[in-house]
């Protein structure tokens, strides 16, 4: 046999086992995404949240698990509070929403008359009746959606307690956590897997500090030019901005299709069209500096290895892998940057895992 081709075979099924072992991973993290998802997210909050633990820490008297537990309640009452906030705004707002929805129905019914498409009453009477044959044969896939968003809503009512727990435990005893896995490692393989995760998990924080500041730049630029253009539910738009940042692509397009929507009914199409003009601009923003550049330096990464990475994560495990598919690769690239001699974070220094329990005798 050609030695060529002896290498390419070896080559070749040594792929196929990384493949076929991918492929599962995949199907494996889809069957349990919903206990996989929180925990992940408990770990995202719990690399944001770590160093204002450890700044409680030494700042105060409080102990670890009580400032875990303090930092954590602090956070979920900010957040709680400008849900509350949004949602009031939302519900004072909703009445003179309604009439400037009606009065912008009108006049996109008056355009479609008088404009370039010149259609007449007895046309749209026929595209309306059309689209209530629409709704009405379609009733039953609307009730089996509905339905769907309450198992959802359930769904994520279990999800939200578990990563609630989660953080807790991963900030006030994540060291203890960690070292009981690497114990079980055979004791050759117990530090450098020690050290090299601990770098992973800096990148890690880094990924999440960053991500909130990606956040706070669209969400700080869009809530301003519809403060600017006096549009109605500022605070419920700068929120949901805010929040829908951090799923990359999708939760960009649907902050934005909404913020442009609300500057429609609102205000009429002049304030949409400028609208649209203030989300292009900050999403073309956060596209080309902010996400590969800022992101790619704290990460550590090639802009090209995060846009590339959002992409096929978006593609196996959709918005849930777009989501987590950076700081994986981050904490990937640490780990295994540390394996091979380079060391990202050389001034972390070298610590030591606890040694095992010794056998009772």
């Amino acid at each position: 046999m050609p030695r060529a081709l002896v290498v390419a075979a070896a080559w070749a099924w040594r792929l196929l086992v990384i493949a076929g072992a991918l492929a599962l991973l995949v199907v494996a993290l889809r069957a349990t995404s919903l206990i996989v998802v929180p925990l992940a997210v408990a770990v995202l909050f719990a690399a944001l949240l770590s160093p204002v633990v450890g700044t409680v820490t030494t700042r105060t008297p409080l102990r670890r698990g009580a400032a875990s537990g303090v930092v954590l309640l602090l956070t979920v009452v900010v957040v709680f509070g400008l849900l509350a906030l949004a949602g009031s705004q939302l519900a004072s707002g909703a009445g003179s929403m309604r009439a400037s929805a009606e009065q912008g129905v009108t006049q996109v019914a008056d355009w479609l008359r008088t404009g370039p498409l010149h259609l007449t009453s007895a046309q749209l009477g026929e595209y309306l009746a059309k689209a209530q044959q629409s709704l009405k044969g379609n009733s039953h896939a609307l009730t089996s959606g509905l339905l769907s968003a309450g198992t959802s809503a359930g769904h994520f009512v279990a999800g939200f307690l578990i990563c609630l727990i989660a953080t807790f435990f991963f900030l006030a005893e994540g060291g203890q956590i960690w070292r009981f896995f690497v114990r079980m490692l055979p004791q050759a393989a117990q530090q450098p897997t020690f050290e090299a995760f601990r770098r992973g998990w800096v990148s890690v924080g880094h990924y999440a500090r960053t991500q909130v500041i990606v956040a706070g730049v669209d969400a700080v630029g869009i809530g301003l030019g519809a403060l600017v253009l006096r549009l109605p539910f500022v605070v419920p738009l700068t929120l949901l901005v805010f929040l829908s940042s951090f799923v990359p692509i999708v939760g960009a397009i649907v902050s934005g299709a909404v913020a442009v929507l609300v500057a429609l009914v609102a205000k009429g199409p002049t304030a949409a069209l400028v609208m649209l003009a203030v989300v292009i601009i900050v999403q073309q923003l956060e596209t080309h500096v902010l996400q590969p550049f800022l992101m790619g330096r704290a990460v550590a990464l090639h802009p090209l290895a995060v846009i590339a990475a959002v992409a096929i994560g978006s593609f196996l495990l959709g918005i849930v892998g777009a989501l987590f598919a950076v700081p994986v690769l981050a904490m990937a690239n640490s780990v295994i940057r540390y394996y091979v001699g380079d060391d990202t974070v050389p001034q972390l220094g070298v610590d030591s895992p606890p040694p095992p329990e010794p056998e009772a005798s």
